[in-house]
């Protein structure tokens, strides 16, 4: 990630933060990304410098009043086309997202369960890392069947793995030193 990357996230948690609407711009510009990405269409017109700036603008006011994005994130796409870094809109959305996220005390987990886990057990799972980090827990879950049982859960670069597959591998590489 750039450093400009990160100053254009930065601002934009700024802006979100001091406006209480912290999660609300974040799926806003989630969305429009998603919008962005889909359509070559629009990618192209934002991106191309015979465009004019007004046009540009008009365009994105209205898709703004159609999507009901915030002021905020209209005028954070403002600024991002005006500056030429449609181009990294993703990039930049992504940064902002962990951004934003540190600043509310919000680590994002990877859980891989060797199987697909209950709603409570989602639960439970989620309740035990939010006292192990001591932050707020939004998870993502994924199955491998080759975990046997159990579960790997990645929290930044900290991975806990409480899968069968990997007691095992220890038990062998015990094992195999004695």
């Amino acid at each position: 990630m750039s450093v400009l990357t990160q100053r254009y996230a930065s601002a934009l948690a700024d802006v979100a933060l001091e406006q209480k609407h912290g999660e609300a711009v974040k799926k806003e510009l989630s969305g429009f990304v998603d919008l962005f990405n889909s359509s070559a269409e629009l990618r192209n017109f934002l991106e191309t410098p015979a465009v004019a700036r007004s046009a540009k603008q008009a365009v994105i006011e209205k898709l703004t009043k159609q999507l009901g994005l915030s002021a905020a994130v209209r005028n954070f796409l403002f600024v991002i086309v005006d500056h030429r870094r449609t181009h990294e809109l993703e990039e930049i959305a992504e940064a902002f997202e962990t951004e934003l996220n540190a600043r509310l005390g919000i680590a994002e987990a990877e859980v891989t369960a060797a199987r697909e886990l209950s709603v409570q057990e989602k639960a439970e799972l989620t309740r035990a890392l939010e006292r192990l980090t001591g932050k707020k827990i939004e998870a993502r879950y994924s199955t491998d069947a080759g975990l046997i049982a159990g579960a790997v859960v990645r929290i930044g670069s900290t991975i806990y793995d409480g899968s069968v597959r990997e007691q095992l591998n220890r038990l062998r590489a015990r094992l195999g030193a004695e």
